[in-house]
This record gives structure tokens, sequence and C-alpha cells, in this order.
């Protein structure tokens, strides 16, 4: 759980899923995580219609989010 921000689900895929992630203090979305096929990762997609600055903390929380979700996809294809 973030302190920040808050990651949403927002789609659900045949094989993955999508996220955006909303900043909790200003209530504006920062972006999407998402499937990225060519680096067979997820990846975080920042708005293209906002200005916005990242600290290192916000970025490692992104950053952790992100590595959840490539280490989830990766047990659950193992499964498989």
């Amino acid at each position: 759980m973030s302190k920040w921000m808050e990651f949403i689900r927002a789609e659900d895929k045949p094989k993955t899923k999508v996220y955006t992630v909303w900043s909790k203090c200003g209530d504006c979305k920062l972006g999407t995580i998402g499937w990225y096929p060519p680096w067979r990762h997820y990846c975080f997609f920042p708005d293209d219609d906002i200005v916005a600055v990242y600290s290192d903390r916000c970025l490692l929380e992104i950053s952790e989010f992100v590595t959840k979700l490539n280490d989830d996809h990766k047990t659950k294809k193992k499964q498989k």
C-alpha cells in the first residue's frame, strides 16, 4: 500500500492486467502500468497530459508494484 499513490486495476486482458496510477494528494492520474510486449514485462507509462515530478520514494513504490506484477506473471506462467 502506497502512502502517496493508488494503484487501481483498470482492465483484465486475456493474459495480463492494466492498472492506473493515481496521486492521492492531487487526485490526478499519473500514468498506467501495463504489459509491454517487446520487453515481455509490465512497465509504467506516464501520462502525456500532465507534468509530474517523482521523488525517489515514488519511483521506488512504482518499481516495487511493477516488480510484483512481473513476478506474479512469471509464477502464473510456470504453473500452467
